[in-house]
């Protein structure tokens, strides 16, 4: 009866959590209208916070039912290497010398595309080539250096929320699907990469190049709408005052061999930990070349995907069932949708433990995974990173879950069209 009753328990709180996320922006609210607990409000309304405080309160009730060894053993047996990774890298990514260089690089693109204002063309560069970069950086990579580049661009108070919720729709659903270009940088293909045998050539010829085109529209509808919001930016460098001042190509080189070597190793912990406290050591060393680490926003976002790892390691009694029992084009609509309210790795990798499950399906269930990755903040690894770096840029700091939901429907359906059509 035991395994019955938690799995029924984690579910709850599951759902739980769904509509917690849902609600972030409504106890933000109640901070401000009882501030004798505004500090409580403040905390529930964070949304990188969510998952890990119900998963906290998972082991707590499991503790209760069946003893602290049973809990203790159930979360001793959950794999944290992506949350630790999405840690690393999103502290390393959003250091000052590599944001520097991006930032450097991306104005040099723009002021070449003399066809449209520079702010539009950083609006265009940002939701489009850096996403493509994922595939190389990995997603995470990929999300920090776009979000902290796009920030003083696209998401400023000045800036309407609906177009804003569409540049955030389209940036989230463009990481999703620009890290399919090879076999390693996205969370839901590596699941399934090396039990099915997909490797790089085979992402590209299979997903790769509808990926790519997917991105491109999705951006440049985007860009087009955002467009007449950033007239009032003068025509002009952009970036954030503290990547301006040049900094030295030694310290740049360094920083960004020190990114290489952990996505290299993003599947060793031991050795990408390691490398992150010699990053932190060389950041003391050189420190009138930095700008301060975002510990911080990278811890909430580590702690937000931990939780997901532990409630999500007990969904897939509810969740295998519907993915063995849908045919291939059933399949894409069903992984979209459930990709919306589970991680979308956590999908695929249920689908690499079917056997049998044929090509047609095997493809289906990855297309509908990462076309539906930007519907949520839960749905794509990487999407909580970028909610803590743009949520300054909303009203009450927060992201509404159903504003992203609907900023989401286009780019998400040009992402669907693309994986199926083409």
């Amino acid at each position: 009866m035991y395994p019955d009753l938690v799995s029924l328990l984690a579910a709850a709180l599951f759902a739980v959590a769904l509509v917690h996320t849902f609600a972030a922006r409504h106890l933000e609210r109640l901070s401000h209208r009882y501030p004798r607990h505004a500090g409580l409000f403040h905390l529930l309304g964070e949304v990188e916070v969510v998952f890990g405080f119900w998963a906290i309160v998972l082991v707590a009730l499991m503790a209760l039912a069946a003893g602290g060894a049973e809990a203790l053993a159930y979360v001793e047996s959950r794999n944290y290497t992506e949350p630790l990774f999405v840690f690393v890298v999103m502290v390393i990514a959003a250091s000052r010398p590599v944001l520097w260089s991006a930032t450097a690089a991306t104005h040099a693109l723009a002021g070449r595309m003399r066809w449209m204002r520079r702010p539009t063309a950083i609006a265009w560069l940002g939701l489009a080539v850096v996403p493509l970069l994922g595939s190389a950086v990995t997603e995470p990579a990929a999300m920090t250096i776009a979000a902290l580049m796009l920030a003083p661009v696209v998401f400023r108070r000045a800036v309407p929320p609906l177009p804003k919720y569409l540049a955030l729709g389209t940036l989230f659903v463009n990481v999703s699907i620009g890290g399919t270009l090879t076999a390693y940088a996205a969370p839901p293909v590596l699941m399934v990469a090396g039990a099915w045998q997909w490797d790089s050539a085979f992402m590209l010829q299979t997903f790769g190049w509808k990926a790519a085109l997917a991105v491109l529209l999705n951006a440049s509808l985007a860009t087009a709408v955002l467009a007449r919001h950033l007239r009032d930016l003068p025509d002009g460098p952009t970036a954030p005052k503290d990547v301006r001042p040049p900094v030295p190509v030694a310290v740049v080189a360094v920083h960004l061999a020190l990114l290489a070597a952990v996505v290299v190793f993003a599947h060793h912990p031991v050795v990408f930990i390691g490398l992150f406290l010699l990053f932190v050591g060389y950041t003391q060393a050189y420190s009138r070349h930095q700008s301060p680490l975002i510990l911080k926003e990278a811890l909430l976002v580590a702690f937000f995907l931990a939780g997901l790892v532990v409630l999500g390691g007990l969904q897939r009694w509810w969740l295998q069932p519907i993915v063995e029992g849908l045919a291939p084009l059933a399949l894409f609509f069903g992984a979209l949708g459930l990709t919306a309210i589970t991680d979308n790795a956590a999908l695929t990798y249920l689908g690499s433990l079917i056997e049998g499950l044929s090509d047609p399906a095997r493809y289906m269930l990855v297309a509908g995974a990462v076309a539906g990755g930007g519907l949520t903040v839960i749905a794509n690894a990487p999407n909580p990173a970028g909610v803590a770096l743009l949520k300054r840029g909303f009203a009450d700091d927060t992201v509404e879950a159903g504003g992203l939901l609907l900023g989401a429907l286009a780019p998400t359906a040009v992402a669907a069209l693309a994986f199926l059509l083409l």
